[in-house]
């Protein structure tokens, strides 16, 4: 426990208004300074500690440094390991392939190629929009309502929401935007006006090179895709030679149960791709899997000076040789995710004024509501109050967002949804 004092805490947040953009997000709904995590528990400087029911927007799904990684990690530094090497071989990166391919590609039937892109989640976008483009000849897009895919222009323009878009200074083209499965209500099926416009040579929709859709948007609400819209999505593409991106930034590496959130639909995307918690220690990494008759790319022609962060391949690599080599894993984030769903729906059950809304799979969960839109905010107000960190969604905020570690253990769970409760209770009474 670090010797600071609760003023010192109270003024070191003056530096970051002091100094640092007017852009800065979380520290507004977090006000602390964090100084130590581990596991589900950060601390901050005031030796406060917190239970993580964010797990740094799904970067953390193994927890805060996790043993496992940070042994390799100092092992590999100690031995003076390549830490940054472009896109040239190294033993780190060969020894992650070796492991992908193995317990990720092979046991699911993927022979995808892989494309390490710069450091973030909206590099693999734009490098997965650039490829698609190439590969078809065609530049036309087709992204999904409420989606998020990044911030970088091209990811951009895929996302839906109008408090980022409103952000970019210039026109966002070559998207065309259509309804996500359930955004016109139960009993619509909104394939049927993608179809019909792809059928329809005066509805203004060209033939797009490729389709983007997240399988569970976490950004725009915790939005499930179901399994018999993402199948009926994939044969419309196939059957028209237009690609079909799977973003699994968010809702991938076992987010929702399976490594792949798209896998419960039993479809084969013809691109993915793969950021946040891929490297395990939270180390910047992504991917881009690509199947091999689209990766057209000539050398050279998609770059970043971080595409080859050694350290994230380190942990990368023990991430999967740890967690994915037989079920355990996925089964205990199953038994967590009904767990979690099951107070979900007590919790809705006792406020039917409220119209809550459970939704999600796995341990990538939220309790939407409709009927008041500023409820989700204030109780991740209060929450925060009483030692839990746990962010908001949605197109309003509207939806409290359940993104706790996938190792989290049961007793954390249920201790982070008693504190749920008595921010619920506070944020009504106020």
């Amino acid at each position: 426990m670090s010797g600071a004092t609760a003023l010192d805490t109270s003024t070191a947040l003056d530096v970051f208004d002091r100094r640092e953009s007017e852009v800065r997000g979380y520290i507004r709904a977090f006000p602390t300074v964090f100084d130590r995590a581990t596991g589900s528990t950060l601390v901050d400087a005031d030796g406060r500690e917190y239970l993580d029911f964010f797990a740094g927007a799904g970067v953390l799904n193994y927890g805060h440094n996790n043993p496992a990684f940070t042994r390799a990690l100092i092992e590999y530094l100690e031995r003076d390991g390549i830490i940054h090497g472009l896109d040239m071989a190294t033993s780190a990166k060969k020894a992650f392939i070796e492991a992908f391919e193995r317990l990720v590609l092979e046991p699911r039937g993927l022979d995808h190629k892989l494309q390490f892109t710069g450091p973030t989640g909206a590099n693999a976008v734009e490098a997965a929009l650039k490829v698609a483009r190439q590969a078809t000849g065609r530049s036309t897009v087709v992204a999904f309502t409420n989606a998020f895919h990044g911030l970088s222009m091209g990811a951009l323009a895929a996302t839906g929401n109008s408090h980022y878009r409103s952000a970019a200074g210039v026109g966002l083209d070559d998207i065309a935007r259509l309804p996500y499965d359930g955004y016109l209500g139960a009993g619509v099926d909104t394939l049927d006006l993608f179809e019909k416009m792809l059928d329809d040579p005066g509805s203004g929709l060209d033939l797009p090179a490729a389709v983007i859709v997240e399988a569970v948007q976490g950004e725009g609400g915790i939005n499930v895709a179901s399994a018999p819209w993402l199948q009926r999505l994939r044969a419309i593409t196939a059957e028209r030679g237009i690609l079909l991106i799977l973003d699994e930034i968010q809702a991938g590496v076992g987010r929702t149960g399976t490594f792949f959130a798209f896998e419960h639909a039993g479809i084969v995307p013809d691109i993915v791709t793969v950021s946040k918690s891929i490297s395990g220690s939270g180390l910047p990494m992504s991917l881009v899997l690509l199947r091999p008759d689209v990766d057209v790319w000539k050398p050279g022609a998609h770059t970043g000076t971080f595409r080859g962060n050694n350290l994230a391949f380190v942990s990368a690599r023990v991430a999967l040789e740890t967690y994915w080599v037989d079920s355990a894993f996925t089964e205990g984030v199953a038994a967590k995710g009904e767990l979690l769903r099951g107070h979900l729906e007590r919790i809705a059950a006792e406020h039917p004024e409220l119209g809550f809304v459970p939704r999600g799979r796995g341990l990538m969960q939220g309790l939407a509501c409709d009927a008041d839109r500023t409820l989700a905010g204030r109780v991740s107000k209060e929450a925060f109050q009483r030692g839990l960190v746990i962010e908001t969604s949605g197109a309003f905020d509207e939806v409290l967002k359940f993104l706790p570690a996938l190792t989290i253990t049961e007793d954390e769970l249920e201790r982070g949804l008693a504190i749920v409760r008595e921010s619920l209770a506070a944020a009504l009474a106020a």
